[in-house]
């Protein structure tokens, strides 16, 4: 109920912002004169700015399986499975959530976690991950992936990433519109021209890449959040330590970018890197 409550406040906040911005500088006076709704643009923004990203998270589960290839463990066939389920389940069970589905899938080192709802949730480590680690260190990464979710780190970040993509959409139009305006003055024709088209369009890629600069941001204070949790679920700091070394040596498995920020190691490039440098983390780790 607090997420759906919190989902909703976010919309409103969003929306009154915007509205509050485009009056106290005067452009909302200018637009609406030269017909533009600023309150249906708003409403178009919200809807387009939080429509992808909620069906991207309600589809979330379904869409890693798909394109990881992960295999739940419906039925443990094997020692290590059973431990791995017996791991997860130890960690739910600790952080106060359900017991999340538990699946393995074929690819270098990696983990990850996704799901709309904290009771229902995916949890998914890679036979690299199994292959070339110590049990302790998986375990570690296991904590790492039960407290993303126990964090609601999927749907925080669902948020995050809806309120960037609505300023993409208001801003983008809104000076599109203005521009389009101001090279169409004594024209009497009706309806967004050139202009309008091509400054959207520039505006709309160029906004976006700053849009993924913040949204990467966050995800990276989200996984220091999440190495502390593992520590925290563990009762000692030193396994995921470990962990984060040995993964530092290794090539870590790309991701499905739908899922990529809940992983357990990140991409390349500081600036869009979903995750920080695991020299970084270790030390965070250390200063506990």
């Amino acid at each position: 109920m607090k997420r759906i409550l919190l989902f909703v406040l976010t919309n409103f906040a969003v929306m009154a912002v915007l509205m509050v911005t485009t009056r106290l500088l005067g452009v909302d006076r200018y637009l609406t004169a030269n017909g533009l709704n600023m309150t249906a643009l708003a409403g178009f923004s919200l809807v387009m700015g939080f429509g992808g990203a909620t069906i991207s998270l309600l589809m979330s589960k379904t869409m890693a399986k798909m394109s990881t290839g992960a295999q739940v463990i419906e039925q443990p066939r094997n020692a290590d499975e059973a431990w791995i389920v017996d791991t997860v389940r130890k960690f739910a069970d600790k952080a106060g959530i359900g017991m999340p589905e538990v699946a393995i899938y074929d690819g270098a080192p990696n983990a990850f976690a996704t799901g709309a709802f904290k009771n229902s949730a995916l949890v998914a480590v890679s036979t690299g991950l199994l292959q070339s680690m110590t049990k302790e260190e998986v375990e570690a990464v296991i904590g790492h992936e039960v407290a993303h979710v126990a964090n609601g780190d999927m749907v925080t970040m669902t948020l995050i990433q809806g309120v960037m993509n609505t300023f993409v959409v208001f801003l983008s139009r809104v000076i599109g519109y203005a521009v389009d305006s101001f090279l169409r003055k004594g024209d009497d024709r009706s309806g967004p021209g050139i202009g309008y088209m091509i400054t959207t369009v520039v505006l709309d890629i160029v906004l976006g890449f700053v849009a993924a600069i913040i949204v990467a941001w966050f995800s990276r204070q989200r996984e220091f959040r999440a190495d502390a949790g593992a520590a925290q679920l563990m009762g000692r700091k030193q396994p995921m330590i470990n962990a984060l070394a040995r993964l530092g040596g290794l090539t870590p498995g790309e991701l499905p970018k739908t899922m990529a920020a809940m992983g357990i190691a990140g991409g390349l490039g500081k600036l869009f890197s979903t995750h920080p440098p695991m020299e970084e983390r270790i030390e965070a780790l250390q200063k506990l």
